[in-house]
C-alpha cells in the first residue's frame, strides 16, 4: 500500500526529515509488516514536485487493517488530511542482504492495455524493471486489476542515473 501526499512547492521538507526521524522508528518490528520505506521527493532536488509516499509492503492483509483502523493512520489524516491509499498485489518481491541499506527508490507506473490474454503480462513487467539501472538492493513489482496498472519499484544504496521513473530519497526503512 502506499499514498502520496502532494505537499507545496514551498513546503519546508526538512518538517518530513523531522518528522520521519522522530517516528520512522515506530514501525521498526510493526506486527505483519515485511517493510515500510519512507519516501520523498523534493523539487529543489529536481523533482516535478515536493511528496511525501510511504511504502508498505505487508506480509498479510491483518496488518494493514491494523494499520488504517487501529488509529495509526489517523496522524495521517490529522496532519495531512484524507489521502486516497493505492493497494497494489503483489507480483515479484526480491530483497537483497542490505535491502535496508537503501537509500533511494525509482518507481515507474505501467498501464496493463486490455488484451485477449495476460499469459505473457507477468514476463513484460519483469522485462520493465530490468531494464531499471543496475545495483539494487530491492526489486518490487505490484499489479492492480481495479485501475489496470502496474509499478515497478527498484531500491539502490546510491542514486541511480535518472531513468523513466519517478526518483524518491528513502528517509527510513522499518522491517520486521
Amino acid at each position: 500500500m502506499q499514498y502520496k501526499i502532494t505537499l507545496p512547492d514551498d513546503y519546508d521538507m526538512s518538517l518530513i526529515r523531522k518528522r520521519v526521524k522522530e517516528n520512522g522508528a515506530k514501525t521498526d518490528k510493526f506486527k505483519h509488516l515485511l517493510f515500510k520505506a519512507y519516501l520523498i521527493s523534493e523539487k529543489v532536488q529536481g523533482a516535478v514536485s515536493n511528496s511525501y509516499a510511504p511504502l508498505y509492503v505487508w506480509n498479510d492483509s491483518e496488518g494493514m487493517n491494523q494499520f488504517i483502523f487501529a488509529g495509526f493512520y489517523d496522524n495521517i489524516i490529522r496532519d495531512f488530511g484524507w489521502q486516497a491509499i493505492q493497494i497494489g498485489v503483489p507480483l515479484t518481491l526480491n530483497l537483497e542482504n542490505h535491502f535496508s541499506d537503501a537509500a533511494y527508490l525509482l518507481e515507474q507506473t505501467i498501464p496493463i492495455k486490455e488484451r485477449s490474454s495476460l499469459l505473457q503480462m507477468p514476463n513484460e513487467l519483469i522485462s520493465v524493471q530490468a531494464s531499471l539501472p543496475e545495483n539494487s538492493v530491492g526489486k518490487l513489482i505490484v499489479y492492480n486489476p481495479d485501475k489496470w496498472q502496474a509499478v515497478v519499484f527498484g531500491f539502490y544504496t546510491e542514486k541511480p542515473q535518472q531513468h523513466d521513473a519517478t526518483l524518491y530519497e528513502i528517509l527510513h526503512i522499518s522491517t520486521n
